[in-house]
């Protein structure tokens, strides 16, 4: 499910495709653009969907054959970007 534009317009036929998406955006309109994305679950596919560009950055092919090697190459893969995401992520101290 893809938001609709921030200026989008309600369309004019009556096909189900677009009385599906007129009545999206009336709900967009109700909740406001924020809370639908929760209510939706949209945040979370968007997260997802970052991680998975992520992990295809670090290849977007296994070299392995087997099952069980494929599964041992992308938790090799999860480790690496676990590492990174720790190298970047800020050590934060309280200060008194």
């Amino acid at each position: 499910l893809i938001p609709p534009r921030k200026n989008a317009k309600p369309w004019k036929d009556q096909k189900l495709r677009s009385l599906e998406r007129n009545e999206l955006l009336k709900t967009v309109k109700r909740l406001g653009r924020t809370l639908w994305k929760k209510w939706s679950g949209y945040h979370r596919r968007s997260l997802v969907e970052t991680k998975m560009h992520c992990i295809k950055l670090l290849g977007d092919k296994l070299t392995a054959r087997s099952f069980s090697s494929q599964v041992n190459e992308i938790h090799a893969r999860i480790a690496v970007l676990n590492k990174f995401t720790e190298l970047g992520r800020p050590h934060t101290q309280v200060v008194t």
